[in-house]
């Protein structure tokens, strides 16, 4: 393969790329998506989709945003989401330290 045929498959898989997608693309994200189509070669676009889902998703919570925007919107860690239950109910009514390691209440993959 040449860089050639890397340019030809990426405009084919932009071209590809309908607009009629459930999700609306701008021509960024269309030319990035049709770059990672041609190199990963997956059985669909929907696939490269759910893997940046995926990727966005391990990011915000390694990164710390996930937890800043659960607490934020919520009052809540994504712990206490995935345990059902708040620091407080989980430390029989004590509320966690203001100081305590924030690397260590992360969800950790």
């Amino acid at each position: 393969m040449s860089l050639p045929e890397l340019t030809e498959d990426v405009e084919s898989a932009y071209v590809d790329l309908a607009d009629d997608q459930p999700i609306t693309l701008d021509r960024q994200s269309k030319t990035e998506l049709a770059l990672l189509e041609a190199a990963l070669g997956p059985e669909s676009t929907d696939e490269l989709v759910r893997r940046a889902i995926h990727l966005l998703f391990q990011s915000t919570v390694d990164a710390g945003r996930l937890d800043a925007g659960l607490r934020r919107e919520y009052d809540v860690t994504y712990d206490e989401y995935l345990s059902g239950m708040t620091y407080e109910e989980m430390n029989g009514g004590v509320a966690p330290s203001a100081n305590a390691d924030d690397e260590a209440r992360r969800y950790q993959f």
